[in-house]
C-alpha cells in the first residue's frame, strides 16, 4: 500500500482522463473512496476469469494486458482496469500484469458503484472510455 494524502489523491485524479473534468466536490468524493496500492513488477492486477471486486486506476507504471495467454495491449498512467467486471458482475475478460513497479488507486466495487450513482458526469465519462476500448479492440481485430 502506498500512503497518499487526500490532496495528493486529488492531484493524481485530476490527471486521469476518466476524472479530469470532475468538479472539486466530485473529485473529493472519489478521493475519499480510493485506496493507494503499490505493486511490484510481475504482480497480477486482474486475472482473466476471476470475479472483479475492484476498479483500478493506474497512477504510474506500465502493465501488459493478456487474453488467453497472448499480449493484447499495454496500459499506463491514466488507464483504468477492471471497471467492466465491476459494472456487469461478470468475470474479468483479461489478465493484467505489472511490467514495472506500479502505484495504483483502487476503488472497491461497492464504492465504485456508489460513485457512478452519485457523481454527475462520471457515468458518461466511463461510457466514453468503454467506447474507446471497444473501438480499439475492433481496430486490432480488423488490422
Amino acid at each position: 500500500m502506498f500512503h497518499c494524502r487526500r490532496s495528493d489523491k486529488l492531484d493524481l485524479l485530476r490527471k486521469i482522463p476518466l476524472f479530469s473534468r470532475l468538479s472539486q466536490r466530485q473529485l473529493n468524493a472519489v478521493a475519499r473512496h480510493a485506496d493507494g496500492v503499490r505493486l511490484r513488477k510481475g504482480a497480477v492486477l486482474a486475472k482473466q476469469g476471476a470475479q472483479g471486486l475492484e476498479a483500478i486506476v493506474i497512477v504510474d507504471g506500465k502493465a501488459r494486458v493478456e487474453g488467453d495467454g497472448r499480449a493484447i495491449a499495454e496500459l499506463g498512467p491514466g488507464d483504468v482496469v477492471g471497471e467492466m467486471s465491476v459494472i456487469d458482475g461478470k468475470p474479468r475478460s483479461a489478465t493484467v500484469i505489472a511490467e514495472t513497479p506500479m502505484n495504483l488507486l483502487v476503488l472497491h466495487r461497492r464504492d465504485f458503484v456508489f460513485l457512478l450513482e452519485t457523481v454527475p458526469g462520471l457515468q458518461r465519462k466511463l461510457l466514453v472510455t468503454l467506447c474507446e476500448r471497444v473501438r480499439q479492440a475492433d481496430q486490432a481485430l480488423t488490422h
